[in-house]
């Protein structure tokens, strides 16, 4: 059965900097390239379930401007259905820096992604929540959620929900506010582990890679390992792949152009 998951989230426009190395305080680095991208933790992984075979509905706010269809873009062509609420503020625009390691440095102005807050849910096998909207937003798709409630807890901070999965990196695991149920901790190029009720029942290394850009590497993971869970794979293969998605993203430039399909993941793990 394919899989229906809504993702209620943000929307973004990604403006991407290039350059040999990232700034320090008060410096400037000149010689950069520029990109802009469709974005947003919400849209990059609704695009991600999309390509892996799920049925996608987007829930999210953009403003009445001319950066709107940008960061649509990617969405519509990934035939996810959209569910927008009305905003006046404008699109919300994230500000990327990316060396030439792929290390990123990412400022975000949430502009209308802050007027996303009590939502209604199509039928749905599952839920996934970031946390680049309010946190009523969140808690509202909780509560309204009747099948597996995803939460991507970052940026980091304590929310009054209580996920059936949640999805962290090693510093945004202080931050939770409950670790029971699944956690997958995200460790970088050392790969993730998962943890159910606390104890460790898969660990799983990344492919390698030549990384090129960090940007949709969590959010590829986040996907992937949900839908692999959907599909009711094992821990430890569910996590591979997730794995494997993340790495395949590193590996390519912008954010949602580098979310890999199905197909993309299998060729790797053959």
């Amino acid at each position: 059965m394919t899989p229906r998951i809504t993702v209620v989230g943000s929307i973004n426009l990604d403006l991407v900097a290039r350059c040999k190395r990232l700034p320090r305080p008060g410096e400037t680095v000149s010689g950069a390239t520029f990109a802009r991208y469709p974005g947003g933790k919400g849209a990059n992984q609704a695009v991600a379930c999309a390509r892996l075979g799920a049925t996608v509905t987007m829930i999210g706010a953009v403003g009445p401007d001319s950066l709107a269809d940008e960061a649509l873009a990617g969405l519509r062509e990934g035939d996810v259905a959209l569910d927008l609420h009305a905003s006046t503020k404008p699109t919300g625009i994230a500000v990327v820096l990316v060396d030439a390691a792929g290390e990123t440095e990412i400022v975000v102005a949430p502009g209308a992604n802050t007027d996303v807050h009590d939502v209604e849910l199509a039928e749905h096998d599952a839920v996934l929540c970031q946390l680049e909207i309010p946190d009523r937003a969140v808690e509202s798709a909780w509560e309204a959620c009747s099948g597996v409630f995803c939460l991507n807890a970052a940026p980091a901070r304590a929310v009054a929900v209580d996920p059936d999965l949640t999805v962290v990196n090693r510093y945004e695991l202080e931050a939770l506010s409950r670790r029971d149920g699944l956690v997958a901790v995200t460790l970088g190029e050392e790969g993730a582990v998962l943890l159910e009720d606390g104890e460790e029942v898969a660990r799983a290394a990344p492919p390698r890679v030549d990384a090129v850009d960090g940007t949709a590497a969590g959010d590829a993971f986040t996907a992937c390992l949900l839908v692999s869970l959907l599909e009711k794979r094992e821990y430890g293969d569910s996590l591979e792949r997730a794995c494997a998605a993340g790495a395949l993203a590193a590996s390519r430039h912008g954010a949602q152009p580098s979310l890999p399909t199905t197909a993309e993941i299998d060729a790797l793990l053959s």
